[in-house]
């Protein structure tokens, strides 16, 4: 009896058979545009291979104008459909289904030559779109039925129609971007005309036995978006004009509500799908922050959907529904959903990865193999890098020994899982100390190693992280100052008003520990209360009338830097803003382009810029210092000394901030080749 019944079981779509009810959800990673279609295909194969049901890829352009950005994929040629063969071809070798994303971007799309319904520019792009004519609509959803045909050809077991999210079909739906008097605009049914359209044209190109899946934004999270009742008339639409299923989309991409970032309390949007249940006769795919297989049995067995849609949790484990089949769910790789790798990537244009799995679209790149000869490997320090270097370690062999002077696994992980809203680190840490236990590492906490415990081993790999910087600032010694060490350890106490000094990812994740006393990711009507977001019923697109309702901070905070520039303009490509807004929600006060003067008892002196104008004093009870980090490399630069080879990975190699993604990558790549 598996303890996953409901997501285990098979979902039977009459002329095809998904073996569960598992979707890998679209994410685009950037592999098709390499055109290294080996890479690509060993991606989605790795997957196949961990036993998701279906999968579908990365947007594919039905058209040039239609791509997220210029030189974006998609089927144009016999050559595109030839090199996307290899890759449905190497899915179903593996035993896997695999649909094709038809993504057309509309006013989203990065470039001069892209339309929309309406010349109204996106608030996140500097293209103002051109509004489409009778003969250019018809040329866009012609264009979408031929992708459809074309991925026909290329050997997927079907499509999604891009239809929310605030792209090109979404554009149509809502009266936000769609300011039309013709046909093609003004009524409800008017403005569904596209959507029906794209998924009926490309049901007869494709044919019959053929998955269309339909991406429905069913929460718009924007102004003058879609109510519920034109949600439901939608599905019923279009199921009616083909669509084998029907996926669940939230929120657009300009959207000032946070969707899918670590502080979104899990299935926070299940609810969203499960008013649709009933309403339609083909199955309805829920998504968003659905990351456990816990999370998503319970969502399945609380009838909120027919299947679940995770995307980042197959970057952070392949083998994600094979390990929860064989009752292994706590070996999988936890998606923190950090975006720090994968999303922030995407927007940065480089390849995604996963912070947890740097292995994650680098498959054919990084290879763990069985070493040709055992090692014994000595690891000291068991924060990220460390952990990873030693897991991957042992896993090709090597015996391996894990020193760490504290009493714990995780180093500075262990801070980063008390800031509220990033509750899923205490998963992660708890991952790490389980696949330690499984690999059979010997681990010495508690213990400083030296050289003397060090001798006798054949690598010795430092990852002995980062020290605070010392800023320098006169009255740093007094009582009223303390380390940002000393505050998330809870070895202090910290007064009704505080200045932490530094703002970076730090000094961020300092002030909301400090403003919160009540972490609303646990807490789905609270979270809701806080951002401002409703039952679509209720309001149109899901907005509360009367806006976000933060709860009254737990201190008075002001966060400086010396830069004078915007705060947190240095934080995730896609996360940064969610902090930001969060801030300046609970009120701190943030200021750039200060010189530290002093610390007294009255609080912190400050001036403003080089001639240090403006003398101020801001008047606080405690001072905390984030003001950066060094490596600590006492034990590698004693090693060097005595002639000792050694490896230097993570903070103690370069300290800039506590960045674990570079970090669990650089210990992986290491101890691949040791």
């Amino acid at each position: 009896m598996t303890e996953y019944p409901h997501l285990l079981s098979p979902l039977d779509l009459g002329f095809t058979t998904l073996k569960n009810r598992v979707l890998m959800g679209s994410m685009h990673t950037g592999l098709e545009e390499t055109k290294d279609w080996n890479r690509v295909a060993e991606f989605y194969a790795e997957r196949a291979r961990g036993e998701v049901g279906l999968m579908v890829t990365g947007g594919m352009a039905p058209n040039r104008e239609g791509g997220v950005f210029p030189g974006a994929a998609g089927l144009f040629t016999p050559d595109d459909i030839a090199n996307h063969r290899i890759v449905t071809d190497r899915v179903h070798d593996a035993g896997g289904k695999i649909a094709m994303q038809i993504l057309h971007a509309g006013r989203y799309a990065y470039s001069p030559e892209c339309v929309s319904a309406s010349g109204v520019k996106s608030p996140i792009s500097p293209f103002p779109p051109r509004e489409l004519d009778e003969a250019g609509i018809q040329k866009q959803l012609n264009d979408i039925a031929t992708a459809a045909a074309r991925a026909r050809e290329a050997g997927y077991d079907g499509v999604e129609v891009m239809g929310s999210e605030g792209y090109f079909i979404n554009q149509f739906l809502v009266t936000h971007t769609n300011k039309r008097t013709d046909d093609w605009g003004g009524s409800y049914e008017n403005r569904m005309r596209v959507a029906i359209e794209a998924v009926k044209r490309a049901r007869a190109a494709a044919g019959d036995d053929f998955i269309i899946i339909y991406r429905l934004s069913m929460i718009d999270l924007v102004p003058d978006g879609s109510t519920f009742d034109e949600v439901v008339q939608l599905a019923q639409e279009v199921e009616a004009a083909g669509a084998t299923i029907i996926n669940t989309g939230i929120g657009w991409h300009e959207a000032r509500v946070p969707t899918i970032a670590t502080s979104v309390p899990r299935a926070a949007f299940a609810w969203v799908t499960k008013k649709l249940m009933g309403k339609v006769g083909i199955p309805v795919i829920t998504s968003n922050r659905i990351n456990t297989p816990e999370v998503a049995e319970q969502v399945l067995a609380d009838g909120c959907a027919d299947m679940v849609s995770m995307a980042r949790p197959m970057l952070a484990d392949a083998h994600f529904v094979a390990k929860a089949r064989a009752g292994r769910a706590d070996t999988i790789a936890p998606c923190i959903a950090c975006n720090q790798a994968c999303l922030d990537h995407t927007f940065s244009g480089k390849i995604s990865s996963c912070l947890v799995n740097p292995r994650a679209c680098f498959e054919t790149e990084i290879v763990i193999e069985r070493a040709s000869m055992a090692k014994r490997v000595a690891v000291v320090g068991a924060g990220p890098a460390g952990l990873s270097a030693a897991l991957t370690a042992a896993e090709r062999g090597h015996s391996v020994t894990l020193f760490d002077k504290s009493d714990r696994l995780g180093g500075q992980l262990n801070m980063a899982r008390v800031i509220p809203g990033k509750e899923e680190f205490h998963g992660l840490v708890d991952w790490f100390a389980t696949m330690v236990a499984d690999a059979g590492i010997t681990v010495q906490l508690g213990v400083e190693a030296g050289l003397t415990d060090l001798a006798g081993f054949d690598e010795v790999i430092i990852a002995t992280g980062v020290v605070p910087r010392d800023p320098g600032i006169p009255g740093q010694d007094g009582p009223n100052v303390l380390s940002y060490i000393d505050v998330l350890a809870g070895r202090a106490q910290v007064g009704a008003r505080a200045a932490i000094i530094g703002a970076g990812g730090i000094g961020f994740d300092v002030a909301e520990f400090l403003t919160t006393d009540h972490s609303t990711t646990t807490d789905l009507p609270e979270w809701m209360r806080e951002w401002g977001v409703t039952d679509p019923e209720q309001a149109r697109g899901g907005l509360a009338a009367q806006g976000p309702q933060p709860h009254v901070p737990a201190r008075q905070v002001t966060l400086l830097q010396r830069k004078a520039k915007a705060l947190g303009k240095g934080l995730g490509k896609t996360t940064g803003w969610i902090h930001r807004v969060a801030l300046r929600m609970k009120g701190v006060e943030m200021l750039g382009g200060v010189n530290y003067e002093r610390i007294d008892a009255e609080g912190l002196h400050v001036s403003f810029g080089e001639a240090r104008e403006r003398p101020t004093l801001i008047a606080v009870d405690t001072v905390v210092l984030c003001a950066g980090q060094v490596p600590e490399r006492t034990l590698a630069d004693a090693l060097e000394a005595e002639g000792i080879p050694c490896h230097v990975i993570g903070g103690a190699d370069v300290a800039a901030e506590l960045d674990a993604k570079r970090a669990i990558d650089q210990g992986t790549r290491l101890a691949a080749v040791l």
